[in-house]
């Protein structure tokens, strides 16, 4: 099995961890890649040098599994870097939430053995993809969570003239507006009151950010949908955010958004469910509620 191997530069604290993953790797004779940036820094930062079958210079690689080692965020980039490729992420948590990297760092080993048995289940997430009539987005142009419109900076509130197919929906005069798969509905639009989706669903969210009408509230919409944004400014100016990879934009670029004709792969671990972590990382059902001796008044 061919193991890429994408990380975080920031795994202070992680050092066991990273070893114990490379020690169960060798021991099942896989051929491990390691992308060259986060190998330079393993050397550098934390004195690991893993013997490697190759190193990952681009974005041209045959895999069989891509392995993300750090937070959401890092699996994210990871599944920028796999692009078309049809490669399964595992995303193994040594950030914080983890929401796509919900493999613990206590469990790679049985996690490991289970996938080199092909004991394992792969989810298909879906991507939205940003198209302009001229290519104004110099990025990689799909994303996993959320495609986010945004003011710059102070600047005052943006109009965002909203369009579903063919039909007017309505011009948003707001901080911002998110539109997230139903991956991206525990990120971003999350914090901004959007509704919580399970990943199976075929749907869109679109989420306002601070709208200046207390009527407004976020849409759900068929991921078949095809939404197109005109947006104004006063400084005629605006940012667009691609699961965080931003750019400023000029005002008259029409910007349309749809489904992907491609899909993210997901490892995920049999017993592992969506409302396990829910569960788990939102703590539902937990009692917080503070100790008699820290109650205020006491």
């Amino acid at each position: 099995m061919k193991v890429g191997i994408f990380g975080s530069e920031h795994q202070a604290g992680r050092k066991s961890v990273i070893r114990r993953l490379f020690d169960k790797l060798a021991s099942l004779e896989a051929e491990v890649f390691v992308d060259q940036a986060f190998y330079d820094y393993l050397g550098s930062a934390m004195d690991i040098r893993p013997a490697v079958s190759g190193l990952l210079t681009s974005d041209e690689f045959d895999l069989t599994l891509a392995l993300s080692l750090g937070g959401d965020g890092t699996f994210l980039r990871t599944a920028a870097r796999v692009n078309k490729r049809r490669v399964p992420i595992l995303g193994i948590n040594t950030g914080r939430l983890g929401f796509l990297a919900d493999v613990g760092g206590n469990e790679i080993e049985d996690t490991l053995d289970e996938i080199f048995k092909n004991y394992y289940k792969v989810e298909e997430r879906t991507l939205l993809r940003l198209h302009t009539h001229e290519r104004a987005f110099r990025g990689y142009n799909y994303a996993l969570n959320e495609i986010a419109v945004l003011k710059r900076d102070s600047s005052s509130m943006i109009t965002i003239h909203t369009f579903v197919g063919d039909d007017y929906l309505t011009s948003y005069q707001a901080d911002g507006l998110v539109i997230a798969t139903p991956t991206g509905s525990t990120a971003y639009s999350l914090s901004v009151n959007g509704p919580i989706i399970a990943p199976a669903c075929r749907d869109f969210v679109l989420s306002p950010v601070a709208p200046h009408s207390l009527n407004v509230r976020p849409l759900v919409v068929p991921d078949t949908s095809v939404i197109r944004l005109r947006v104004e400014s006063r400084n005629r100016f605006y940012l667009i955010s691609l699961d965080g990879r931003s750019e400023i934009f000029p005002t008259g670029v029409e910007l349309t958004i749809g489904k992907a004709e491609h899909a993210v792969q997901v490892v995920k671990r049999h017993g592992h469910t969506f409302y396990q972590t829910l569960r788990e990382k939102l703590m539902w059902g937990a009692d917080v509620r503070l100790p008699d001796e820290l109650k205020p008044g006491r």
